[in-house]
């Protein structure tokens, strides 16, 4: 069977004043599509695998905010972390819990808070990757072909030669690289073997596991020693008491920078993680002046290349402006160059 995985336990507050850690990203209508990017998630995945084989990971403050956006799934399947851990004590923890209850299951692990503009490209890339990860002791992770020298993703290099006779479009990894500097990105462009990496993975349970009993033994043994408990009523009071016993480290450098049987699969299905307001304003429909106007209540005069997003007001109008961010969410409002906006924290504090 397939099951999805959606981590959606980040504080996700790069959208201020739309998100803030009480109300982080994933859980707003940042698209003004009437759905939060986690529904969003959710919503691609449909026809891929059942609602009662999706499961949540997310912090203990988000439970009921997950539950109240997503009640088609199981309550169970909403998985609680009591601290923060990174995303391999989290991939470990639901990997043991979806073995307990499926020990052939093929999984999906994707972040709650990405777009995806290309709904049928994306199901068929992760359907490819499904099989061809229950077919093998793979790993597999989904490649995003650049289309800019990006700085702010880490890359993914792969070996073009290694083709998968599987799946023609997949590719042995030859490494994983960080987040370069712009002549490095360029030089990364330049190439045709560099992918962003969008961190969705794909993977048999039975491989996921046997590699953090492999290279996380630690890990591994905290969620192997809990097998009798998952799924019981004292579940989360041993997740509670072991969690935070976890190292906090990522899935990259935990697992996918380590295992030997690591394949890419090349992609392009408008993916972003919209990490910036920039990246919401490129993905946006625009008007003749190249703004993004979000909110149906916004008229502009004289104004060009800004973003408006005014989830509460009842009358916005903005005249003047060029490349700017106009934003406001519950009485708090950001005005601000769209140039200027790494220093939103700073602004708003």
């Amino acid at each position: 069977m397939n099951h999805l995985v959606i981590m959606a336990g980040g504080v996700g507050s790069r959208f201020w004043p739309m998100s803030t850690e009480d109300n982080p990203k994933q859980f707003i209508d940042v698209l003004g599509v009437g759905r939060s990017l986690m529904q969003l998630t959710y919503d691609r995945f449909k026809g891929v695998c059942d609602a009662d084989n999706v499961w949540v990971v997310t912090s203990a403050d988000y439970v009921a905010k997950v539950h109240e956006q997503l009640p088609e799934i199981p309550c169970g399947n909403i998985l609680s972390e009591p601290c923060r851990r990174n995303t391999a004590p989290c991939i470990a923890y639901v990997s043991h819990r979806i073995k307990s209850k499926d020990a052939d299951a093929n999984i999906v692990v994707t972040p709650s808070d990405h777009v995806v503009m290309n709904v049928t490209e994306f199901q068929r890339v992760i359907n490819g990757a499904l099989r061809f990860a229950g077919e093998t002791d793979a790993i597999v992770t989904l490649g995003m072909k650049p289309t800019r020298p990006e700085t702010g993703y880490g890359y993914i290099e792969a070996d073009m030669s290694a083709q998968s006779m599987r799946n023609k479009e997949i590719y042995r990894v030859n490494s994983f690289r960080e987040k370069p500097d712009i002549a490095t990105a360029e030089e990364y462009v330049r190439h045709n073997n560099y992918y962003w990496n969008a961190g969705i993975f794909i993977w048999n349970v039975s491989t996921v596991v046997n590699a953090f009993r492999m290279y996380q033994p630690t890990i591994n043994d905290i969620f192997e020693s809990m097998t009798e408990y998952f799924g019981t009523d004292k579940e989360q009071a041993m997740i509670n008491e072991r969690y935070g016993d976890c190292e906090n480290i990522s899935v990259d450098y935990a697992i996918m920078e380590k295992a030997e049987e690591i394949f890419v699969f090349p992609a392009d299905f408008g993916w972003s993680d919209l990490g910036t307001w920039g990246s919401l304003h490129t993905l946006s429909k625009k008007d003749a002046n190249n703004n993004a106007l979000i909110s149906t209540n916004v008229k502009t005069y004289e104004t060009s290349n800004c973003l408006v997003n005014v989830e509460g007001a009842k009358q916005v109008v903005v005249q003047g402006l060029d490349g700017y961010i106009v934003a406001e969410r519950d009485g708090r409002l950001l005005i601000c160059k769209l140039s200027e906006e790494q220093r939103i924290k700073e602004f708003s504090k």
